[in-house]
């Protein structure tokens, strides 16, 4: 176990998990430079530009918080370098999480577990991992222009002024997924010798905790914090995790 941690935090992953990520960061630098030069030239104010850029960096820390939880739970069996590089590129926190555990499901184990890891399963869920999220990249490639236009067009009204096909298959997809996850984590709930129900109120204090969110983005017009909730209701989540823990 001890010669699988420290493979899958060696130095040499580091310095390549680094030399990518800097790499990005330089390059995003690059386009915010060419980004405020372009707003000089067509005649934006100076200081609009600013608390554009101070806005954007103030909003952005916080949902980030997220993504840190993200690499703080996945480095504990995948490695710091590899949890770092996928949620710092391209991707979404629950794309990876979920991914990394039907990957190790998959190569045989209960789950993300480290006393069952090895060098092999490590290989196998970087793969799909990575794989599997190359489908967005290639969809851009090869159809977002397409797609642009599309929506740059005025929009058709629905008949009867109801939603069309993509609205409906957009939210019945989400109850799937939705559905298919906590089905399984009824599944762990269920009374028998090593019943698991720690996932199941987590998901629940999340949701409640999202629902107070959304009702104060929805009814109160609080659109601030729609870029903390999510962040927020993973840290409530897991601060009741905790506490219930404790207090058995």
């Amino acid at each position: 176990m001890n010669d699988y941690l420290s493979r899958v935090n060696s130095g040499i992953f580091y310095l390549l998990v680094a030399a990518v990520l800097g790499f990005i960061t330089i390059m995003c630098v690059v386009f915010l430079v060419k980004s405020y030069r372009a707003g000089i030239r067509i005649g934006m104010d100076k200081k609009v530009l600013k608390k554009a850029i101070t806005s954007s960096a103030t909003f952005t820390l916080l949902p980030s918080i997220s993504i840190l939880l993200g690499v703080v739970a996945l480095s504990g069996t995948l490695g710091v370098p590899f949890s770092w590089l996928r949620l710092s590129v391209i991707g979404a926190l629950q794309y990876e999480l979920n991914v990394a555990e039907i990957a190790a499901q998959s190569f045989g184990l209960s789950g993300l577990r480290l006393e069952e890891m090895s060098m092999g399963a490590f290989v196998t869920i970087a793969l799909v991992m990575t794989v599997g999220i190359l489908g967005g990249v290639f969809c851009c490639i090869f159809f977002l222009k397409k797609y642009m236009n599309k929506i740059g067009k005025s929009p058709k009204k629905e008949k009867n002024g109801k939603p069309g096909f993509g609205a409906h298959a957009t939210t019945a997809m989400f109850i799937g997924l939705c559905g298919a996850y906590i089905g399984s984590y009824v599944g762990k709930a269920v009374p028998r010798e090593g019943a698991d129900w720690m996932p199941l109120f987590v998901a629940a204090v999340a949701a409640a905790a999202m629902a107070v969110f959304e009702y104060f983005i929805q009814k109160k017009g609080k659109a601030v914090l729609e870029n903390f909730s999510l962040a927020a209701s993973m840290l409530i989540a897991m601060a009741a995790a905790v506490l219930i823990q404790l207090a058995i």
